[in-house]
């Protein structure tokens, strides 16, 4: 039976420009991995209305989760709450379960809870909460829509705190060899090997090191024994 199927959206200005470097795709990825859970499609866009709204409709459509980065702060640019609810048609005002969980963290803290911090107690109609334990601001669940923050620390609480919670597969299983060879000289073993694990997924990565060329073979499946069955099988291609 196949995995669950996921897609990441990276909403940010400062993600495009190059300003910020992002570590939550890269965050996410290993941990849908190890949950069973197939990341298919990661995309980036700007913090415009359209682009926010078409891309959440889309993947929603596409994959059986989607996970949102970013845009859900106190600030002016902080618009992904309210680009998602409109991409489902739905209202989003402040709630008051989300108000108090941020009240409470304010008070605690003799912080003022003033206009801008309310801004992140916008929760659109229909949506659950996602608890976060770092700075109180929740994100939230909206469809299979899982809306997260974009600072590191936030975004991998939530994802920790939201992943027992979803139905996983079967964690993918992953083995690696280093090969000091261009990719010219082990296409051919590569194909072979594809043709007779089908099942698996074979990848070559190259990179050089000191002037000289090599590559990482990486062969990834669901059935550890048949990965293993694999690379052994490559050894031997290798050495032909």
């Amino acid at each position: 039976m196949p995995n669950p199927t996921a897609a990441m959206l990276v909403i940010g200005d400062e993600i495009l420009s190059g300003r910020t470097r992002d570590s939550n795709m890269h965050h996410l990825a290993g941990a849908l991995t190890i949950h069973g859970i197939d990341l298919c499609e990661v995309r980036v866009v700007s913090d415009r209305p359209a682009a926010i709204q078409s891309a959440v409709r889309a993947l929603s459509d596409g994959y059986d989760h989607v996970f949102t980065s970013g845009g859900i702060g106190p600030t002016h640019d902080d618009i992904t709450a309210e680009n998602v609810a409109k991409a489902f048609g739905v209202a989003i005002s402040v709630r008051d379960d989300a108000r108090a969980i941020l009240q409470a963290h304010y008070d605690r803290k003799g912080i003022e809870m003033n206009e801008a911090r309310l801004r992140m107690a916008r929760i659109p109609d229909g949506a659950r909460l996602i608890e976060n334990p770092v700075s109180a601001a929740p994100g939230f669940i909206l469809e299979n829509v899982h809306v997260m923050a974009g600072v590191p620390a936030i975004f991998e609480a939530m994802v920790a705190g939201v992943l027992p919670e979803l139905a996983g597969g079967a964690p993918v299983q992953s083995r690696n060899m280093t090969v000091a060879r261009g990719e010219g000289d082990i296409a051919a073993p590569l194909s072979e090997l594809v043709q007779q694990y089908p099942d698996l997924s074979v990848g070559s990565y190259p990179a050089m090191k000191a002037g000289e060329f090599f590559v990482n073979i990486v062969v990834r499946g669901q059935d550890g024994v048949r990965v293993d069955a694999a690379m052994d099988t490559l050894r031997g291609l290798l050495k032909e």
